[in-house]
């Protein structure tokens, strides 16, 4: 249950930063409101998973999901550009996110 609670929690890693930028400051409402709610769920969630995951572990898997989805949100969603070479780099932190979990 932990591990489920805590790429739960990664992914809204993604929506709370996705809803920051939206923000612009923090001067827009309900982007500020929905950044809010996902930061509050998201720690939330990785409090409750590293009382069974070990905190290097947890902390590294939540934020390499977190830095991921948001990367992949930017390239979808805010014309961020796609190069071979980002591409590389989001497969080479998913493959450590899927390492630290097989070696866990």
């Amino acid at each position: 249950m932990s591990w489920l609670v805590l790429v739960v929690s990664g992914f809204l890693e993604t929506v709370w930063a996705a809803a920051l930028g939206a923000s612009k400051g923090f001067s827009k409402l309900w982007p500020s409101v929905l950044f809010g709610g996902a930061l509050l769920l998201s720690m939330s969630g990785l409090a409750y998973a590293l009382r069974e995951i070990p905190l290097g572990t947890g902390y590294a898997v939540w934020v390499g999901i977190g830095a991921v989805g948001t990367a992949v949100y930017g390239i979808v969603a805010m014309n961020d550009p796609l190069t071979v070479g980002r591409i590389t780099c989001l497969v080479l932190i998913v493959a450590g996110v899927v390492g630290l979990k097989l070696f866990h």
